[in-house]
């Protein structure tokens, strides 16, 4: 159901919108991790996942294209095939699983990623282009649950070795491409209407200037700091999840 929100609550979602994709301008990913979590606080997870999924997709377009000579294409076409495997799957639990159920679950998962981010180690080791099987279903099962499988990708092409224009350019095109089939998903399944697709076209506005301000963000905190920041977060956002 298209949710009816009070002007104060407006205002906190643009907000997060507008926060969401100025980290993703600043790291290429993680505009969802942001955005999910705090929106699930007041509006139905089921909006928000298609929802948000729109947007991410559309920025996903923006980064994929500016870089997309450095794309590794090799390692993009290993994964796809098992994100849609992952996808049909979560597809047909998004239907049947209790609403509950599904935002425990997502608080679980925001808070295993925020402990990783904030005490896991540097990944150096290069793994084998084998681990895309699991890399690519469970991308796609949390990815179309919970619009946020990003950090299984990440983390399975930092493990990959990628350089860091290869790897921002890949992430962005896997991203593309596993958003487009998620996007086909919930389209059949009915969860676009006329007033979640209002909603979109009043948030890519918000998205475009979030990620023009993270992409000309100079910092004076390292990366890990920066990391570490966003992990803070990310357990306060997930926790409110769990006890909401």
């Amino acid at each position: 159901m298209f949710p009816s929100l009070p002007l104060e609550l407006l205002l906190v979602t643009c907000a997060i919108l507008l926060a969401a994709y100025v980290f993703r301008g600043i790291t290429g990913f993680g505009s969802g991790l942001i955005a999910i979590p705090l929106l699930a606080l007041f509006l139905p997870l089921t909006f928000v996942v298609p929802y948000i999924s729109v947007v991410d997709v559309t920025a996903s377009l923006v980064h994929g294209w500016r870089h997309r000579r450095h794309t590794a294409w090799r390692d993009v076409l290993t994964v796809l095939p098992f994100t849609v495997l992952g996808v049909v799957l979560a597809l047909y639990l998004l239907k049947r699983l209790d609403t509950s159920m599904l935002v425990n679950a997502l608080g679980v998962f925001v808070l295993l990623f925020a402990v990783y981010s904030l005490v896991g180690p540097v990944l150096k080791r290069q793994i084998s282009a084998r681990w895309s099987v699991a890399a690519g279903s469970l991308g796609g099962i949390v990815g179309t649950l919970f619009g946020t499988g990003g950090p299984l990708y990440v983390i399975y092409y930092q493990l990959r070795g990628l350089p860091k224009s290869v790897f921002r350019s890949t992430i962005a095109t896997v991203f593309l491409i596993e958003g487009g089939i998620r996007l086909s998903g919930y389209a059949i399944a009915g969860l676009y209407n006329r007033e979640v697709l209002l909603w979109i076209a009043g948030s890519l506005p918000l998205m475009a200037i979030g990620l023009y301000i993270g992409g000309h963000i100079h910092t004076t905190i390292t990366q890990r700091q920066f990391q570490r920041a966003i992990g803070v977060l990310l357990i306060i956002s997930g926790m409110a999840l769990l006890v909401k």
